[in-house]
């Protein structure tokens, strides 16, 4: 994720961008049309789920089932991080670009099918109760003090009783 881009959303300028690039700053333009363009790549690349996917894929499958889960959960847990501290800096067009449903995690239905025979749902259902559930216990506009990914898993598999 872009630092810059997480601290200063909508308002970063092209300066900024070109000097962190090492660039000049009319390079710049000789690929976007405006700050406008260069700002909607930047929230697009923020929200591409590919390397969450790729980081995800990258979990030892011989670790067991709830290892792989709290691992998971941790990856879930600094992608809502991550997307909150850019999308929180955002103001109109590009906030409305940024508010939309996430897409299933195809590594995630993964570790969840391998237990299927331990599940009472489908492994999709299964890994969006988690991804859920990770978010409104890691959005820091939603919790005060994020819960940790092993208390997730824990609620996740066993739920709440003693």
């Amino acid at each position: 994720m872009c630092p810059l881009f997480a601290e200063h959303g909508d308002r970063l300028t092209s300066r900024q961008i070109a000097q962190a690039a090492g660039v000049a700053e009319g390079t710049i333009f000789r690929v976007f049309a405006d700050k406008d363009e260069l700002l909607a790549a930047a929230l697009e690349v923020v929200l591409d789920p590919e390397p969450f996917e790729r980081a995800l894929s990258g979990i030892d499958p011989e670790l067991p089932f709830e290892r792989r889960l709290v691992e998971a959960t941790e990856l879930i847990r600094q992608r809502v991080v991550d997307v909150w501290q850019v999308v929180s800096q955002l103001h109109g067009k590009l906030r409305a670009q940024a508010t939309r449903p996430a897409t299933d995690s195809d590594m995630l239905t993964a570790i969840f099918a391998t237990e299927r025979h331990r599940l009472r749902m489908e492994p999709p259902a299964a890994a969006r109760l988690l991804r859920a559930l990770t978010l409104s216990l890691a959005h820091p506009m939603l919790v005060g003090e994020p819960v940790d990914a092993e208390e997730i898993v824990e609620i996740v598999l066993h739920g709440i009783e003693r």
